[in-house]
Parts: C-alpha cells; structure tokens; sequence
C-alpha cells in the first residue's frame, strides 16, 4: 500500500509540473529513433530517474531515453527542441542537490550505454570517456597502466556527471577538483548543436580564446549535454599509507588540519569526523575507533621513508592539539576498510534515524576561518536541535552537516533548511562559498544569487539564454 500511494504520489507531481503528455507524436518519433530498448515509459523506470540521494521531491520525467551514442544524444535534442520539451541528463542518480528531478516533465536522458574508455594515453596522461563511464571503471581500467583518475567524491559517481557538478572529494587538497582535471569536452546542446569545448584538442594546457571547458564544468546539466571527456590522468603513488587520529574537540581537529595545510605537508587526503559521525560509522562499518573529534589520513610518497616522515609531522601537529591514538598503517586491507567506512559516511548517518532521508550542507571557507565555521555549524545545529553529524575535506576548507529528517515533518525540514541558510551565509561573510563540491540544484538558488549579487546573475542567465534560448536543459535548476 505504501508503494501504491509513494507511486501514486509521484504521478500526481508529474502531472502536476507538466500539466499532460508530452505533444503527440514525440514518443512514436523518439521511439523510432532509439528502437524498443530505448525508451521507456513505464512507472517503475520513471520513478528511478525522479530522483537523487537528497531530500528533494521526487519528479518523475515522462520519459526516460537510453542513447547508445552522441549522434542519438543529438537527434534527441533536435526533436525535443523542435517540440519544446524539457530534457534533464542523468548520471548515476548519486547527487545531493535535486538536481535530476523533472520539474516541468520532459525526457530524461540517461547516457549509461554510453560507457567506452575512448581512449588512453599514458605517455601524455590523458583520457576520453564517454558519459557512463564511472570513476571506478576508468580506474579498473587504468590500473596497470601506473595512471590514475584520483577525484574521488565517495560514490560511484559517472566521471562527466562529476564534470557537469564540478565534483572534488577527498582527493582534492592534493590532485585538484574536476576543474582541474578536465581538458576537453564533447558537449550537445539543447538544439542539437555539437560543440568541443576545447576544440580539436587535448593539449595539456591553452591560452585560446574563452574558456569554454570551465562554462560547463559545474553546469549541472542547464547548458547541454556533456557527451565525452578528456581527463587528465597522475601517475600511481608508488607508497601510500593512512593514518587516523582522535582529538578532545573538534575544534583542536580542525586547528590540526588548517596547521597541516600551512606546513605544506603533502597530504593526500585529510578528512574530519565530528562525535555523533564517529558514533554513526563504529555502527555501520564495525570500525572501533573512539567515537570522538578524529582526522583521517592518506599520504602518497615516493618511498616508505617519505610516508614516515610526512606521518611523523602530522603526529607531532596533531599532538600539539590534544591528539591521541595516532595510528598508522601501509596496510592496504587497513587502508582500504578505513576509506570504505568515509565513503559511506552518508549511508552511516542515515542510519542514526530509520526512514529518514539526508539534507547535506556543503560551505566551504578559506583554510584560516576553517575552525570558526566549524564551531558556527555546532551551535547552530544544537540551536535548531537537529542530529547532524559532520564530515569534510577540511584540507580545502570544505565540510558538510549531513542532516537527518523526516521529509514529511515540515517543523524538521524547516529546521533543515535554516540551518542550510545560516551556513551558506556565514560561509559568504568568512569570504567562502555557499557549495564546495555539490553545485546549486533546486535547493541553494537564494544562496547563489547572495553569492554573485544580481550582476553576476544577469550575466550567468545571459549565457544560458544564448545557449538554450528555449530554456529546455534541465529548467529549474542553478538559476
């Protein structure tokens, strides 16, 4: 019965954004040029494609299409803009910003057939994917390669999905964001138009023109769809070693943290667990580290002794903080449960309440006002009185409060979203940023326009008007 009602539900919001059908004829037409595997119509397909992993309304498009290639992914464009029908790209559904779901109806394109390595070139470090490519089947791919693709945002995110959100993870504060690891792409526009953003090109740098490739990295979908990637590849570290470490508070945590930077300590990764986060994971991954303020570790070095000797700074700015326990470890099966336990962090949190769903904060300050801000998300939440665990890649000053509600309480996801609100503002006035790594989907449009100020609006809708007059590409979103 609650299946039938969730169901229910969903239709009635679809109608309800889309006031009926798509115009006759598009469904036979797209039919005819997908073939029976295609498209679907059915409820079931729908649903899956009506949302992501955040709290946002579930909007199912009217349907979903499956394109083999860009030449599909084209002709699609071309009909849905001949009809002025919406289309929304699909990834992997693993976004955090409602940024999938059909808001004025339309066709959901998903590109998962799409999933070819294009092509490898380890003597320039470079890479083409197509767009259901995710980042761990480039880099089963890659492995005996000695390369890499090291943006890691925890799921199993497709890589041009990461491109179109401007993805980062826990990789970042060493090998850079999506940003800095897309060279080129291949990207259809809402009429059909084929476009690559770097021209012809994968030179490992440029100065030509306008960056086009950066236009559309962090996109979210709204300027077309990205179709293939040129990536920029690293070599494998040849060591690699974790480290965990406990602290009296989190403020002592991420002092630690904002130190190591400043030391410029070549850490990997260095990510920062408050208590209640700590609780969740013991629980949800068997961990049996102390459920208190902890920072974990990687570092990527060229020999054993490299790995010591960054271990050994860290410990030592740790302990000037209060830290205990340091553990250290090259284990991989160590390295690799400890890792598994971060990714999951999400799922741990969700667990602290049944039935819930999450609401992710994603500021991002400079490093200097990394432990204020972290303070400031603490009373807050204790204010609100809301179960908000907190987790983060503090090594670029970039932390989220993963708020766990019940959607259906209006008193909670009120509470939710003013915590989202105060955040995002205290973030703008420490000179940071309302989203690190998630991008601005349907729930931080407020906080973007406090960010650029109307100026800056003007002109980021001035791009999308010349790019998608119609306003088809993934509309309600960013702006």
């Amino acid at each position: 019965l609650m299946a039938f009602r969730r169901s229910f539900s969903v239709a009635a919001r679809a109608q309800a954004a889309t006031g009926g059908r798509l115009p006759a004829g598009v469904l036979s037409e797209l039919q005819q040029l997908l073939g029976p595997e295609g498209l679907s119509t059915a409820a079931g397909v729908r649903e899956h494609h009506s949302h992501d992993e955040s709290y946002h309304p579930w909007v199912p498009p009217e349907a979903v299409a499956f394109p083999r290639s860009t030449t599909q992914v084209s002709q699609i464009a071309q009909l849905c803009s001949a009809h002025n029908v919406p289309m929304i790209p699909f990834g992997t559904g693993t976004g955090l910003e409602g940024g999938v779901a059909a808001l004025q109806g339309g066709v959901c394109v998903n590109m998962r057939q799409m999933d070819k390595v294009l092509r490898c070139n380890p003597t320039d470090f470079d890479c083409t994917v197509q767009p259901g490519v995710t980042r761990q089947m480039l880099n089963a791919q890659l492995q005996h390669s000695g390369l890499w693709f090291p943006v890691d945002p925890g799921a199993d995110a497709s890589v041009c999905g990461m491109a179109a959100t401007s993805a980062s993870g826990t990789n970042a504060v060493r090998y850079g964001t999506m940003r800095e690891n897309v060279i080129n792409l291949e990207v259809v526009l809402a009429d059909g138009t084929v476009l690559n953003t770097a021209g012809s090109g994968r030179a490992p740098k440029t100065s030509a023109g306008l960056n086009l490739t950066n236009l559309f990295v962090g996109s979210e979908g709204t300027l077309g769809f990205i179709t293939n990637a040129t990536l920029r590849l690293h070599a494998q570290p040849a060591a690699v070693a974790a480290a965990v470490c406990s602290f009296p508070s989190i403020e002592a945590a991420a002092e630690t943290a904002t130190e190591v930077i400043q030391c410029a300590l070549p850490v990997a990764r260095i990510e920062l667990l408050d208590g209640p986060m700590m609780q969740a994971i013991r629980s949800h991954s068997g961990l049996d580290y102390p459920a208190q303020p902890t920072l974990f570790f990687e570092f990527h070095g060229g020999s054993d002794n490299a790995l010591n000797e960054q271990s050994a700074l860290a410990q030592d700015l740790a302990s000037e903080h209060g830290g205990s326990s340091f553990a250290f470890s090259t284990h991989p099966e160590t390295r690799h449960k400890m890792w598994r336990a971060r990714h999951n962090a999400w799922y741990a949190a969700l667990g602290l309440r049944k039935g819930c769903r999450g609401f992710a904060t994603d500021v991002c300050v400079p490093i200097s006002a990394l432990a204020p801000m972290i303070s400031y998300a603490q009373e807050q939440i204790k204010d609100l009185g809301l179960v908000a665990p907190i987790v983060g890649h503090v090594g670029d000053g970039n932390f989220h409060c993963i708020v766990v509600i019940d959607p259906s309480q209006a008193s909670e996801l009120a509470a939710a979203k003013t915590l989202g609100q105060r955040l995002g503002e205290r973030a703008l006035a420490l000179e940071g940023t309302c989203t690190g790594e998630h991008g601005i989907g349907e729930g931080k449009r407020q906080l973007l326009l406090k960010e650029f100020g109307e100026e800056g609006l003007r002109v980021m809708r001035a791009i999308k008007q010349a790019l998608d007059p119609q306003g088809l590409m993934n509309p309600g979103k960013v702006m």
